[in-house]
Parts: C-alpha cells; sequence; structure tokens
C-alpha cells in the first residue's frame, strides 16, 4: 500500500520540484467601499498587488508565481504584471467564489509534482523576504507552516448575547498572518478529504490541515507587524504611512566608486540650487560625475512660477547634455504671520513659489523625463501633517506638494516617470536662520545629510513615496549662519517647529 505524503515516513526525503507562490486576489473591497477590488487600490504608488508581486518576484527562494484575481479584473492583473515586469508570473485567472474553491483551483493549476505551495494574500503587500525564507526553509522539515505574530491585545470569548465566556490565556495565542506554506501532498490530501464532508467552511488553509489531517505538525514561524490586511478604510491610510517609513530606509551605496557608477553620464536638474539643500546636492552629484544645473532666482534670474524661466532652464540643461534624468526643486520660502493680517503680495508669493511653481515644474519637466524614465523630486515639511497657527499657508503648501507627489507618480506610472518627496527634519539652512535665528547645535540636521538622502531617492525604484530624513540619536549638528545675499525662495526648511 503506497503511503501518502502526508502520513509517509518522517525520514522520507522531501524533494520538491520548485516552489510556487499562489497569490489571492480575489476581494472584491466591500468592505472599503470602492469600486474596484482593493488589491488593484493605489498604495505609494502602485496598486497593492503590485508591491506584493515584486516582493515575491525579488525572493530566491520563489521558483513560480500564480495569481488567482476577483471575477472581471484578470486583464488589470495581466497589465499590472506586463509594465511591472514579473518574469516569475505564469498564470492568471479568476479565483473561485469562496477561498477554498480559489485554493482548490490552485492546487488543479499547479499539477500533480510534489512542490512548495505558499498561498499569501495579495492585499498584505508588506510581506518580507525575511518571511519568505523563513517560510520555505521550514518545509524541509514541516509539511505545513503558518506565519503568525504576538497578539498584543486580549482575546476574550463571547455568546450569542455578547457576553463573556471565556477569556483564553494570552501568551498562548497568535494572530495569523499569510504567506501559509505546504508540502503540495499535504494540502491536496487535506482537500480530498475535506470533499467528503458536507459541513466543510473554511478560510484559512492552515485549518483545513489541522481539521482533515489532525497529528501534522504545523510549524508557526514569527510573522512581522507591518505584514497587515488591507481590509477597512483605515488599513489604506496605514499601509501607505508604513511604506513612507520603509521608504526612509532608502538603499545607500557604500562607497565612492558605486555612486559614481549610479551617477556618471546623468543630468540632474535643481531649481533652488545656490544655497542650502539645493547647493550641496548639487556639489555632492557633481562630485559623483553626474552634470548638475543649478537655477535659482539670485544667480540665473530663474522664477519657478514663470513657465517661461523654467522652461529656458530645462532647454539650457538639455541642450548641453541631451538628456535630463532628474529635476530635483528645492525651492520655497517660509513666510510667518497670521492669516487674516498677511498681505496680498505676501500670500501670492508664498503661494507662488510653493505651489505654483513644482507645479509648473513638474508639467514642463514630465516630456523630458519620460525620454530617460527620470523622477522628479520634491521637498515637503513635517507640517504638512498638520496645520500650524502663523504657517497657514506654509503648512498648507507642504500638505499639497505631498498630494501632488501622489497623484503625479499615479499618473506618470505609465510613462515609466518617478515622483517623490523628501521631508527633513529641521535643518539647518540660511532661509531657516534668516526666521528663527540661531539655535541649539544640537537640534538641527545639516543640510548636507538632506542632500546625501536626496541623491540616495533619486538612484532608487522608489515612487509615490514621502521620504523622512531624519537625524541620527545623539548626533551633533552646527547651525549654518545666515549667507549675505541669499534669497529666502533657495531654501527649503525641514520643519517649522521653532
Amino acid at each position: 500500500m503506497t503511503q501518502h505524503p502526508a502520513t509517509a515516513p518522517a525520514h522520507a526525503p522531501w524533494r520538491p520540484s520548485r516552489t510556487v507562490a499562489v497569490i489571492l486576489a480575489g476581494g472584491t473591497g466591500t468592505r472599503l467601499g470602492l469600486g474596484i477590488p482593493k488589491q488593484l487600490l493605489k498604495v505609494a504608488g502602485k496598486p497593492i498587488i503590485e508591491h506584493t508581486l515584486a516582493v515575491f518576484e525579488a525572493a530566491p527562494e520563489i521558483d513560480e508565481i500564480i495569481v488567482l484575481m476577483a471575477a472581471g479584473h484578470v486583464h488589470d492583473a495581466e497589465r499590472i504584471v506586463e509594465r511591472a515586469g514579473c518574469r516569475k508570473v505564469t498564470f492568471i485567472a479568476e479565483g473561485g467564489e469562496t477561498r477554498n474553491a480559489t485554493t482548490r483551483l490552485a492546487l488543479d493549476v499547479i499539477g500533480p509534482e510534489d512542490c512548495n505551495i505558499l498561498f499569501h494574500d495579495a492585499v498584505r503587500p508588506l510581506v518580507n523576504g525575511r518571511i519568505i525564507r523563513e517560510c520555505v526553509n521550514a518545509l524541509w522539515t514541516y509539511s505545513a507552516v503558518d506565519v503568525a505574530i504576538p497578539s498584543a491585545d486580549t482575546i476574550i470569548q463571547v455568546d450569542e448575547d455578547d457576553c463573556i465566556t471565556g477569556i483564553p490565556a494570552r501568551a498562548t495565542l497568535r494572530r495569523g498572518q499569510t504567506p501559509q506554506a505546504f508540502r503540495s501532498g499535504s494540502i491536496r490530501e487535506a482537500y480530498r478529504r475535506a470533499e467528503g464532508d458536507p459541513d466543510f467552511a473554511a478560510t484559512d488553509d492552515c485549518g483545513v490541515v489541522l481539521r482533515y489531517l489532525p497529528g501534522t505538525p504545523i510549524k508557526v514561524i514569527d510573522g512581522a507587524d507591518e505584514n497587515i490586511k488591507v481590509t477597512h478604510p483605515v488599513d489604506v491610510h496605514l499601509a501607505d504611512k508604513l511604506f513612507q517609513l520603509a521608504a526612509a530606509q532608502a538603499p545607500r551605496l557604500t562607497d565612492h566608486r558605486s555612486y559614481t557608477e549610479e551617477l556618471t553620464g546623468r543630468t540632474i536638474v535643481v531649481f533652488g540650487g545656490s544655497y542650502g539643500i539645493g547647493h550641496d546636492l548639487t556639489e555632492l552629484a557633481r562630485s559623483y560625475g553626474a552634470q548638475v544645473f543649478p537655477f535659482s532666482r539670485s544667480t540665473t534670474g530663474t522664477h519657478v512660477e514663470r513657465a517661461e524661466d523654467v522652461a529656458a532652464a530645462l532647454k539650457t540643461a538639455f541642450d548641453a547634455t541631451g538628456r535630463i534624468d532628474h529635476v530635483v526643486v528645492t525651492a520655497g520660502i517660509l513666510e510667518k504671520g497670521a492669516l487674516a493680517e498677511m498681505d496680498e503680495e505676501t500670500m501670492d508669493r508664498l503661494l507662488h513659489v510653493n505651489f505654483v511653481g513644482p507645479v509648473t515644474i513638474a508639467r514642463q519637466s514630465l516630456p523630458y523625463l519620460q525620454q530617460t524614465k527620470g523622477q522628479l523630486l520634491l521637498y515637503t515639511s513635517s507640517s504638512y501633517t498638520r496645520g500650524r497657527a502663523r504657517y497657514a499657508l506654509y503648512s498648507a503648501t507642504k500638505a499639497a506638494l505631498v498630494n501632488l507627489t501622489q497623484a503625479l507618480a499615479d499618473e506618470w506610472a505609465e510613462f515609466g516617470v518617478r515622483v517623490n518627496c523628501v521631508n527633513p527634519e529641521r535643518t539647518a539652512t540660511p532661509m531657516r536662520t534668516k526666521a528663527f535665528g540661531e539655535e541649539p547645535e544640537h537640534t538641527l540636521l545639516t543640510s548636507e545629510a538632506v542632500a546625501q538622502a536626496s541623491l540616495d531617492v533619486l538612484i532608487s525604484d522608489l515612487t509615490g513615496q514621502v521620504i523622512d530624513v531624519r537625524r541620527a540619536p545623539g548626533e551633533q549638528v552646527a547651525a549654518v549662519p545666515a549667507q549675505p545675499g541669499a534669497h529666502p525662495s533657495e531654501q527649503l526648511p525641514a520643519d517649522v517647529d521653532a
């Protein structure tokens, strides 16, 4: 009598032919109140499912990816896969009416060969390579693997009247996540046995193994707090913020040679490049071989809010090098004062330099950036998250730039153009010193540090991100004295907290 893989002796070697990731994307977004499936909702500049696919595509343990999509949206998934260049995706189709039906469909597609299978929710876009690797490694020992994290909340049991009937010990409780991983023979056998149960209904594949293959150990590996499932409206905002936090760790190259290899031959246009962050970015990029063209009101007579000035600046850079890879907008002004007391001229200047300027630059830059699949980099302030008294218009324009970043990243994705926004901590610049005077040297970030972080963003694949730049704990930073002749629109302070 032939033994089934699920019940074969423990010493029998497991030799999977391949490892297949099944991306379960059958959700409709009902709880989010959307007109499209939630996995197609864009977070951090890309559809949620694209983020998810990218993690599995990059995982060396994964050989093949299967996508089971919501009914009527297979073409959307195909378009995303093609645009993202996901070479591991071999099959895209509509999923079943239930989670169990979708799993059965996946097993039919995969076929009878012995292989590792990972089932993952498409709307868990923040899964990481460590989790995938540990799931696959655990399958050398176990035939079923779950992912979970400890419960930070006390769990209660209730009856039909919502009265507590029990409070399990929290130390033994976990919150389940995905992926869930299986040796193919085990999950197939569990579902084969479930077919004979008229009451079979489950939303969890490990639950199917637990019920229908009793005695089969199911290994639990540590998940991650950020591996959330986007289910409710608040989850969308949480996921977006988590991507922002991850983007703050933009990959930094290790040595001068690596930066030189990345930047030699690139053309960078910096609006507001005479002083502060813009100036330091210009010098840093030039030291690595980039051709940088800084423009400002005081040195080149360039007014960022004037379309003709912006067009002339871009043409100058393009005529000189034949390309524009990156456009950086550090130009901005900080005007303090109560809105009711602010004169029309000041309001007009602030709105035009801080918002109309970046909009104008974005519109003028797109044709150039399309040619190089380049990037537009904007700058905001932490005041974008909450408007502050006496900085009403400044805070509002900074919030507008964040919204502009996210919107343009979405609009320009089809052109291959990336758009990001740097959000520095309070930074020592001449403009800040002019506005606030000398401040304790240990409380400010250097403009050089912001320039370095900006350069890392430019050479990354990020898009639609707000990248926070913060001082390292204990870092001592010297304040920068005001430079005579510097026009305030050539600096962008990071934060307006006094």
